[in-house]
């Protein structure tokens, strides 16, 4: 068997941990015992497996991408992209999937041989980016960002996004609109949320809160929902949904309930993922280019771990534009 991080761990008299941040140049570590590590290290021949073309450097090559929820359909349009580019930049992706950011969880990733994160289902609220800020590690947020404006960006224009549905529900003549948004956590459903109720202000068309529902970016949301805000009463003729897995959900349950989508009821979505163009569905909705922007997530973090043009951050944000297909119309007739 090989040496291994434990054999330098008893050699420096520290733990294993302390052998994995020291490797990686974690500024938690104290110069005297980082040397102590290197030294055994150097003494035993041991150099992590893949983690580093040499100790000096300790270049991975490798990026962790944090995607706290794989089962949306989104995210693997994020993560295909972001794999090719990052592999003609030269670097390997590791996928993190740790759906809390408690302590054992940041560790978990932390204490991997990285030279990057791409955050890709931050919250506004997250203690991730901090604790990378504070161990030096590069990142980048990818469709999703706290709000810290603390590292680069690559997102959508949800403000804009959103109020194009405002201004096409308005324009299409509907008055009893309801929104059923993402989280309120999460930069995707406050900006969507925020960018919908400005149009619909703009227009004179009101969104009472009794006609507003959010919750997490699933299925189950959107199915959940509609049967809350027709039991509630008066009834929705359009419904905007903070992602398009919502609104599937929403169409779910209304063909569960007899409605017609879009005679009785339109339903939008957001984001464009390839299931909203399926004949079964044929959602309208807002698009944008996930794949130029995960591309431009991983460009932005590479410059970054080369040192280049980090004096201050940038936000990349990408054109929305409305997908117009069958779930849309006009407001049914009194």
């Amino acid at each position: 068997m090989g040496i291994t991080s434990h054999d330098v761990a008893r050699l420096a008299g520290v733990s294993q941990p302390t052998v994995s941040r020291s490797l990686r140049g974690d500024p938690r570590v104290a110069p005297g015992t980082r040397e102590r590590v290197l030294a055994a290290a150097a003494a035993l021949n041991y150099i992590p497996s893949e983690a580093g073309r040499s100790l000096s450097t300790r270049a991975t090559k490798r990026i962790g991408v944090v995607v706290t929820d794989l089962t949306n359909p989104f995210y693997p349009q994020l993560v295909a992209p972001l794999h090719d580019e990052l592999e003609r930049l030269g670097y390997r992706m590791m996928l993190f999937t740790e759906r809390s950011e408690d302590a054992v969880a940041m560790e978990r990733l932390l204490d991997q041989s990285i030279d990057g994160v791409v955050l890709t289902t931050a919250t506004t609220d997250s203690m991730l980016s901090g604790e990378l800020i504070r161990r030096g590690l590069p990142f980048v947020f990818l469709n999703r960002e706290d709000d810290s404006e603390r590292a680069d960006a690559a997102v959508a224009d949800n403000v804009a996004g959103a109020r194009l549905v405002a201004a096409e529900l308005a324009r299409l003549g509907h008055r009893r609109i309801a929104g059923i948004f993402g989280a309120a956590n999460t930069s995707t459903g406050r900006d969507r949320e925020l960018g919908f109720r400005l149009a619909l202000a703009e227009a004179g068309v009101g969104l009472p809160e009794t006609h507003v529902r959010r919750g997490p970016f699933e299925f189950a949301t959107g199915r959940d929902a509609l049967a809350q805000l027709l039991a509630a009463g008066p009834a929705p003729t359009a419904v905007f949904c903070g992602n398009d897995v919502i609104a599937i959900g929403v169409l779910d349950a209304a063909l569960k309930t007899g409605l017609r989508v879009p005679a009785d009821l339109t339903v939008i979505g957001f984001d464009d993922i390839p299931m909203a163009s399926w004949a079964s569905f044929e959602l309208t909705t807002v698009g944008h280019d996930m794949h130029a922007m995960a591309r431009t997530a991983a460009r932005l973090l590479v410059r970054r771990i080369a040192g280049v043009d980090t004096a201050g951050t940038e936000r990349v944000v990408f054109p929305a534009e409305m997908i117009l297909r069958h779930t849309h119309g006009p407001a049914p007739r009194p």
